[in-house]
């Protein structure tokens, strides 16, 4: 059985994930989830991801900035406080649609084993592989 713990995401190392756009794992398999991972996403200004899907269910909570939620081809404004449920397999990307500020946003996925592929590319990969990637400077 996993040990609770108290995560501090100001004492995390943030992964660059490209695009502008780093990530800080909090919840994972390392932490000894057995069934959900989670973590922060930060936007520069005027970032945004690939448009992407997952293995998956998956929830994003705006904690900060201005963005727009890209889901199956239709845009929604959303502000600090507004929460997405994403279906697995249903296309969708966040973006900063501030110029001068940044974002940022706490996802859950469904599963430790969640994965992201790339609408454009098909390129698939492990989300916990994200989370072995170079430390962000």
């Amino acid at each position: 059985m996993a040990e609770p713990i108290v995560l501090r995401p100001d004492a995390i190392p943030a992964r660059q994930r490209g695009g502008g756009a780093k990530t800080i794992p909090l919840v994972t398999r390392a932490t000894g989830s057995t069934s959900f991972i989670n973590g922060i996403t930060i936007f520069a200004p005027g970032a945004a991801i690939p448009m992407h899907f997952h293995n998956c269910e998956e929830s994003v909570l705006l904690l900060e900035g201005e963005a727009i939620a890209e889901i199956d081809g239709r845009e929604h404004p959303i502000r600090p406080g507004d929460v997405s449920f994403i279906p697995a397999g249903v296309p969708h990307r966040f973006r900063n649609v501030s110029e001068t500020e940044g974002m940022k946003i706490l996802w859950t996925y469904a599963s430790i084993d969640a994965d992201r592929t790339l609408v454009e590319t098909g390129d698939c990969r492990k989300i916990d592989d994200e989370h072995h990637a170079p430390i962000a400077e």
